[in-house]
Formats: C-alpha cells, sequence, structure tokens
C-alpha cells in the first residue's frame, strides 16, 4: 500500500500551495472549501453549548464567527503550512486570519507588547508607522525606529530600553526594499529576552520563511499576494502555540473583533493555491523592469534586491531562494515631477495604491500610502518625496517596460 504520510512530507512548497489547510471533507464531500456565511452555530443542547463556552470537552466545535468559523480555519491551517514548510516542528506553530493587516498588526503588538517597548524598523508601512508613532503610548507602550540594517543600532536600542518586549520589522521594508538580517537580530533580540515579529506581506513564504530564520512571529496583508487579486481585505499571524496562549492573542482578536469574513477567507483561499505561479511570474517580471529602470538614463536609483547594486543584494539572495518579490522603488532625475509626469502617463500601469494584485501597480509613497508618516521619520527613513513604488504585475514583462518607457519619454 502506497504510504501517503511520506508524499505529503515530500510536497513542494509549490504542490503544498495547492492542497495546503485541506482538513476533513465536509459532510458533503465537498472537493472545494465550502463557504460558512453563518454569523452564528446551532447548539444541540444547552450543555454541548456550556461546554463549548467552556471550552470543555464534548462541547460544539463552533459558537460564534466571530470567534471561529471552518473557512476562516482553512485559511488559517493553509497559511500556516506555507509559513511552516520545512520546519520540523511546524505543528508546534498555530495560524490566526484578520479582517485586515493591520488588524493582524496591531493586535500582534498590542497582545504582545503590553505596557512596554517597542523597536521597530525606520521605514514600516504608513499605517504601522503611524499606529508605533502615534497611538502606541495611549495603550501604555512606547516604541523607537531605528535603521534595522544596522545590528549595533539595535543592540543600542535593546541596552536603552528595560522594558523592551518586541523587535519589529518587514522581511522586504515598504517602500525602501531594504533588507534586514532576520536570523541575526533574531539572535541579538532573543539575548535580551525580546520576540521578534516580522512582516512578510512583500517576500511571501514563496520567497523568504522568518520563522525559519529565528523569527517568532509572521505578519501579512493577506490583501496583497495571497489573495492576489485585490478583491479582498484581510491579514494574518503565524507564531507558536505557546506564544499564542502566554499572551492571550486569541482573546485580544475575540475582544477586538478582528477576524476575518467567511467570504473574505474563502476567496484568499482561492488566491493562495496560485501564491507561487504567480510569485515566480512576479518576481521574474520586477527583476527584467528593475534591470530596464536602472539602465535608463531619466533614472537617478533603483531599489530592488535582486539588482547586484542594491546594499543588501548577497544578504537578500542568500535568505531568497526563488527570487526577490514583485515590488521595487526608483527615483526620477527629475525628482518629484518628473515622477508625477511619469504616473500620470502610464497607459498599462494602473495608479493605485496597494500592491501584489495581477496587474501593475505605480504610486508615490510620499503623498499616498506614507502620507500619514510622522514627516521627519519619514524622509530619515528615506522616503523621500521624489520615491515612485512599483508594484510589479504578471502581465508580460515587455508590455510593462514599453509602457513605462513612453510614459517616461513624455
Amino acid at each position: 500500500m502506497m504510504n501517503t504520510e511520506a508524499i505529503v512530507k515530500e510536497l513542494s512548497f509549490e504542490s503544498k500551495a495547492v492542497h495546503a489547510g485541506a482538513g476533513k471533507k465536509d459532510q458533503y464531500g465537498s472537493h472545494a472549501t465550502p463557504i460558512y456565511q453563518t454569523s452564528t452555530f446551532v447548539f444541540n443542547n444547552v450543555d454541548e453549548g456550556a461546554k463549548a463556552f467552556a471550552h470543555e470537552e464534548g462541547g460544539a466545535s463552533h459558537i460564534y464567527s466571530r470567534l471561529g468559523n471552518p473557512t476562516v480555519e482553512h485559511l488559517e491551517r493553509a497559511i500556516r503550512e506555507l509559513e511552516t514548510f520545512g520546519l520540523a516542528d511546524a505543528e508546534e506553530y498555530t495560524g490566526m486570519a484578520f479582517g485586515s493587516g493591520m488588524a493582524a498588526i496591531t493586535t500582534g503588538i498590542i497582545a504582545l507588547a503590553k505596557e512596554k517597548h517597542v523597536i521597530a524598523q525606520d521605514a514600516l508601512y504608513g499605517c504601522t508607522s503611524q499606529f508605533l508613532k502615534e497611538e502606541t503610548f495611549q495603550l501604555g507602550m512606547s516604541a523607537s525606529f531605528i535603521d534595522m540594517t544596522d545590528l549595533f543600532l539595535l543592540e543600542v536600542e535593546l541596552k536603552k530600553h528595560p522594558n523592551k518586549a518586541l523587535v519589529y520589522l518587514e522581511s522586504i521594508a515598504n517602500p525602501t526594499m531594504k533588507v534586514s538580517d532576520i536570523q541575526a537580530i533574531s539572535d541579538l533580540a532573543h539575548e535580551y529576552g525580546v520576540l521578534v515579529m516580522v512582516d512578510n506581506t512583500f517576500a511571501t513564504p514563496y520567497h523568504l520563511q522568518p520563522l525559519k530564520l529565528g523569527a517568532d512571529v509572521v505578519v501579512h496583508s493577506t490583501t496583497k499576494y495571497m489573495g492576489g487579486h485585490g478583491t479582498i481585505i484581510g491579514g494574518a499571524m503565524v507564531t507558536r502555540k505557546e506564544i499564542i496562549t502566554d499572551n492571550d492573542v486569541f482573546i485580544f482578536r475575540k475582544n477586538l473583533g478582528g477576524i476575518s469574513s467567511p467570504m473574505d477567507a474563502w476567496i484568499t483561499l482561492n488566491g493562495v493555491k496560485t501564491l507561487a505561479l504567480r510569485m515566480e511570474k512576479h518576481s521574474a517580471n520586477a527583476m527584467k523592469v528593475a534591470e530596464f529602470l536602472e539602465t535608463h538614463p531619466a533614472v537617478d536609483i533603483v531599489w530592488y534586491p535582486g539588482l547586484t547594486s542594491h546594499p543588501q543584494h548577497h544578504l537578500a539572495d542568500s535568505m531568497m531562494e526563488k527570487g526577490f518579490g514583485g515590488v521595487l522603488a526608483f527615483e526620477l532625475r527629475g525628482g518629484f515631477e518628473a515622477g508625477k509626469s511619469l504616473m500620470n502617463n502610464v497607459k498599462l500601469c494602473t495608479l493605485a495604491v496597494s500592491l501584489g494584485t495581477v496587474d501593475t501597480l505605480i504610486q508615490h509613497p510620499a503623498s499616498m500610502t506614507h502620507s500619514v508618516v510622522d514627516e521627519q521619520l519619514r524622509c530619515g527613513a528615506g522616503i523621500t518625496d521624489g520615491l515612485v513604488r512599483l508594484a510589479v504585475g504578471i502581465e508580460s514583462a515587455d508590455d510593462i517596460i514599453a509602457d513605462l518607457e513612453q510614459a517616461l519619454e513624455n
């Protein structure tokens, strides 16, 4: 008889993405995951309901979709399986799905850094930066910002704050495209008893798995590459079960109300199945576009980890085996006005925020996604007024380049 367990253990990432999260079939034997589009679940009797609320054996498996839902749980298993792909102790981890990336990020920070200090990367997604800079103090926490590529600065901050609880960074910084040494950061943070949380939205587990490099918590905006088509808003977290339990993360999500909806979870699950295919194309296209832009006379500098000119290229190459993601940033020699002209003249590329969709999106961080960031922090982190962010889609790379070329000429 064929050993199916052995086969499952040997699945490639590409195959795992297609089958990730699959549990036992429902009572009808549905091939595709059903959408359990319900707010509440029925109890067979009072005792079953009481045991469910008391978390006792024999209780109902589901109560209310803000607490848990079968469709959402399928997505949670899927993302956990991808982020722990290849880890020997993968079963010690759990996934959580949220209604947005910011719900995952803020719930995680609030739960893990209660009334303590967060050491954060200086270049971050705009709303993450705003939350850490302007709102954490209202919750009894504090935050400081450093260039996370400089381990000396990190150690200075770790020594400076006796109440530190969390180091927070992005696997690829939004939008400066800096890449930090997650292994070294995790090793150093753990020496001081501090947890490390990594936003892996840009890289996705196809390119990079921070948990393998020592990070404790991974978060995502599943709105982006996990969903893949710009049709949902969602977030996710993957971490060890003991971290969830010890820090009451489930309770915080329950009471803050940030769980994913069943419909968004179902749509995201369909996106996850093609994640590997899409990321391969996103990455290949981005590399071609970055190489084109780097040689164009109108372009001053291009930030993309795949380019040998990128300051952390060798580090990125050592951590990312299958490519460098689908996002790049660049500045034109003519500054913001030249960038504005470019963005107003593209025809194939779409002028819109976000990323991870199948089509190419172009935007201006300083006036759009990062306009909420403290100006001094924004400029200090390298998010200049002239920076343009390009989220490269899966169209023909030649067509994307042709569109950028004609827009640059205009």
